[in-house]
């Protein structure tokens, strides 16, 4: 369960990563490029999955 919860926070994050991008134009076509909304969710979603993956990892083994 843990290496699920640490594989969730990681895709989470690159998928954040990925709006931001889209967010600011660095990767287009999609019409999330140049949106403000992505450039603004992005970054949220990312951290989110970044402390899920952490929050994952810190977790004691049973």
């Amino acid at each position: 369960m843990r290496f699920a919860i640490i594989c969730v926070g990681v895709v989470v994050a690159l998928f954040g990563l990925l709006f931001t991008l889209q967010g600011i134009g660095v990767v287009g076509g999609s019409p999330m490029s140049n949106t403000t909304t992505w450039t603004v969710l992005g970054p949220i979603i990312a951290l989110i999955g970044v402390a899920l993956a952490v929050g994952g990892w810190r977790t004691r083994r049973n």
